[in-house]
């Protein structure tokens, strides 16, 4: 898959998310990378950098930088043995980054199926 078709696939996963979710997200960006930082942890798929909603404080949001969405297109095509399976492995990253903005842990996100 090229570059640009993964971009497409990210947002297609992005844009498949409900609205009601996607109207409580603000300030995020997500960003397509072709490797994740070589110092940290293994496998990673993608990468959530921000302040969860559940930790914001009454002071958070002035002068504080966008929350950021990684998602690692090398790991992700390794890891996939197909198009079709490398497709929802995108989808399941994306949900997953999105549901640590919420707040959700890593052991929940598996129980509900998002990695």
């Amino acid at each position: 898959m090229s570059r640009a078709e993964f971009e497409e696939a990210v947002g297609d996963a992005f844009d498949s998310i409900p609205q009601e979710l996607l109207d409580r997200l603000d300030n995020v960006a997500i960003t397509v990378e072709d490797e994740p930082p070589a110092d940290g942890p293994q496998g990673l798929l993608g990468l959530y950098v921000g302040v969860p909603l559940t930790q914001r404080g009454e002071g958070y949001g002035l002068g504080n930088l966008p929350d950021h969405i990684y998602i690692f297109r090398g790991p992700l095509t390794r890891y996939s043995d197909s198009r079709v399976h490398l497709l929802e492995q995108i989808r399941v990253t994306v949900l997953h980054e999105i549901g640590h903005y919420f707040g959700i842990d890593d052991d929940r996100l598996h129980e509900l199926g998002w990695g």
